[in-house]
């Protein structure tokens, strides 16, 4: 069992703030990264909080990410928005791009959003929760670096490669999932990795191309797509959305880029907002997805996604999070003591 301090949000965003700016980020990256980190340990998805904090710090220290770097905005078409993160991390390109975003949305009904020259290094969600908090629908995905063999391969070609979705509600947080292509994040994997514990069947292959539960053998391996084909399929559509279509890299030549410094990959993410009520029939479509997601919660035993974390975000405003003690130090150390 790993031993945890339990400490205030406001402290998360604190650290993760000193710890970046310490090491040469300004302090509109170190806050936009901080907002992010802080918003996925409060609402329970470790694997992309404080846990990420090394990496970024070690793509600054490498001299990978821009630390400085200010993003620009681009309309190329009525309904499209580019953003140049000029090789920054993401959040802060997304902060810029999302509003104008969603206003191209409202405007045109349907709108597109491509990041480009960032580095990715965050769960998803975050970004389409708040294009559904304003009342449209949200999609995105981007692309990594080869981890992910393609189906009836044994090498690396895919990112995980996640997508993340989310729906307004009527009455309450967005419904938003966000899942790697992956048969499980790598963050995850990583997780077991740092706790040693085995992996379930099926997610990755060890060197040698043979299945393994082994979580450091899957690491230097490769992981496997969920449902075989079908994940695969999903993963090369996110690969030419984020790369050809947002016109950046693919995971293949992200990972032939250096330095292999542990940090964001280099590359692109593409979004989408669609406003339902400009597709003629008004607003009728909030009650019918409403009775859609009443029927879907009287069958026993099924929760809408993300109700977990909205579940987290609740106690963990109150309570504060809990973040394994090892991790906390390295933090704490990064950011000056």
């Amino acid at each position: 069992m790993t031993d945890r301090e339990t400490i205030p949000l406001e402290e998360v965003d604190a650290l993760v703030r000193r710890a970046l700016t310490k090491h040469g980020a300004s302090s509109a990256q170190a806050a936009a990264v901080a907002r992010i980190v802080t918003s996925a340990e409060r609402d329970g998805s470790e694997s992309h909080g404080l846990f990420r904090v090394p990496g970024y710090v070690a793509s600054l220290r490498s001299g990978k990410v821009d630390g400085t770097a200010t993003p620009t905005l681009a309309h190329p078409a009525p309904a499209v928005v580019v953003v140049d993160a000029a090789r920054g991390f993401a959040p802060l390109a997304l902060e810029l791009g999302l509003p104008a975003l969603v206003d191209r949305a409202r405007e045109m009904g349907i709108a597109a959003l491509a990041i480009r020259h960032c580095f990715h290094f965050a769960a998803l969600w975050p970004e389409v929760e708040q294009i559904a908090e304003a009342g449209l629908v949200g999609l995105a995905v981007t692309a990594a670096t080869p981890m992910v063999a393609p189906a009836g391969g044994t090498k690396p070609f895919y990112g995980t490669n996640p997508l993340a979705f989310a729906f307004p509600r009527m009455d309450g947080p967005p419904l938003a999932f966000d899942m790697a292509t992956a048969a499980m994040a790598r963050g995850d994997i990583m997780l077991h990795a740092r706790d040693g514990e085995p992996l379930p069947p099926g997610v990755g292959i060890g060197p040698d191309g043979a299945p393994s539960t082994d979580p450091d053998a899957v690491l230097a391996g490769a992981q496997l797509p969920f449902g075989g084909y079908k994940g695969a399929a999903i993963a090369l559509m996110v690969e030419l959305l984020a790369g050809a279509v947002a016109g950046d890299l693919f995971s293949y030549e992200a990972g032939a880029k250096g330095p292999k410094d542990g940090g964001p990959p280099e590359g692109g993410e593409f979004l989408i907002a669609i406003d339902p009520s400009r597709f003629g029939h008004g607003d009728g479509w909030q009650a019918r997805a409403e009775s859609f997601f009443s029927a879907l919660a009287d069958i026993e035993g099924t929760r809408l996604p993300g109700a977990r974390r909205h579940g987290n975000r609740g106690d963990r405003h109150a309570a504060g999070a809990p973040i394994p003690a090892s991790l906390l130090a390295e933090v704490r150390r990064l950011a000056g003591g």
